[in-house]
């Protein structure tokens, strides 16, 4: 048996195109649908009964029963003599109370069947299983239960990671509208970063390994499907999962731009108000010294005891003004030589 395993990820709301209300129960649905050479049985939040009924059918691993009941289980592929079991990690579309920001698909597949399991928050696997149910697209249903077992999982696979090609598209639009508010010194923008920076990190915790895995189950694969070679079907998914992965990157480096940029505009915009600040302080110095000595109540020169006339009755007042406002003249001219004081 081979095993491989890595660290799973978790995808943020802020990507979800729709939600749950909170409380919601979890819906459990087993549907069953009959391939031409197979058949496909899917379990959306399923019990433990459900799953171990299966087991007995295929003769599953009692250990990859116990995986596929947790929710939380790592990323995973255990390859068996007459199927494989594989758990894969994608971020779902509607958000369920009480289940993890990511989603969990577990895999069974041998020759003859194929068995899927999650906790029904994948919109596009969902609508495939409506698709065979139902008659509505007969063309597209025959594509797909008129091959193997492996052409359909190929099929699932591919259509989970164009959703993620999707979501990642979205971070692109994202980053576009952060730019214009990166810089507007009017919007606080920090928050905004972090949130994004953290749905990208998240993101390439799941399409990073997901790449792994689906190398391994293009190599698995050719023991279920005998009338083609499903090689070069997996190799498009594995581009597709490439360019995700080349526009997550590319994003974390716009994400890095853009926090460098905000820190740097923030900390201007900081240093402009503290200079503003501290040029009134300055300037309020020398009507603050002249007020404290006249507010004394001792005899000054130009003191109202000594009445002085030169300019009437407000000779005092006058002259404590200009010995205030000269000063502060005095400075800003200093000021502006320095550059100090800009338009």
């Amino acid at each position: 048996m081979v095993s491989f395993n890595l660290k799973k990820g978790f995808i943020s709301n802020r990507l979800h195109v729709g939600k749950k209300p909170i409380g919601a129960p979890v819906e459990r649905k087993i549907e069953t649908v009959q391939g031409k050479k197979f058949l496909w049985t899917d379990l959306q939040s399923p019990d433990r009964s459900d799953v171990e009924k299966l087991a007995e059918t295929y003769h599953f691993n009692a250990l990859n029963i116990e995986d596929c009941m947790t929710k939380f289980e790592l990323p995973k592929l255990d390859s068996y003599d007459d199927h494989f079991f594989v758990i894969l990690h994608f971020p779902p579309l509607l958000q369920q109370p009480g289940i993890s920001r990511n989603s969990q698909l577990s895999i069974f597949i041998g020759k003859d069947f194929l068995v899927t399991v999650h906790q029904g928050d994948l919109k596009p696997l969902v609508d495939l299983v409506n698709i065979c149910k139902n008659d509505s697209d007969q063309h597209r249903k025959e594509r797909l239960l008129g091959k193997s077992s492996g052409y359909l999982l190929h099929e699932i696979v591919d259509i989970l990671v164009d959703d993620l090609l999707h979501i990642s598209r979205k971070v692109i639009a994202n980053l576009d509208d952060l730019e214009d508010e990166v810089f507007d010194e009017t919007k606080s923008v920090a928050r905004s970063i972090a949130l994004l920076r953290r749905e990208i990190n998240i993101m390439r915790r799941i399409a990073n390994p997901l790449k792994k895995f689906v190398l391994e189950i293009a190599k698995n694969i050719k023991r279920f499907s005998d009338e083609e070679d499903l090689s070069l079907y997996f190799d498009d998914v594995i581009d597709h999962i490439d360019k995700v992965i080349e526009t997550l990157e590319e994003s974390r480096e716009t994400m890095e731009i853009y926090k460098d940029t905000d820190f740097m505009l923030s900390t201007e915009k900081t240093n402009k108000v503290l200079a503003a600040l501290t040029i009134i302080f300055t300037f309020a110095i020398p009507g603050t010294v002249i007020g404290t000595f006249y507010g004394m109540n001792i005899n000054l020169p130009g003191g109202i005891n000594e009445h002085p006339t030169i300019l009437g009755p407000y000779t005092s007042f006058i002259i404590i003004i200009l010995a205030s406002v000269i000063p502060v003249a005095l400075m800003f001219t200093y000021f502006r030589k320095l550059g100090w004081i800009s338009n």
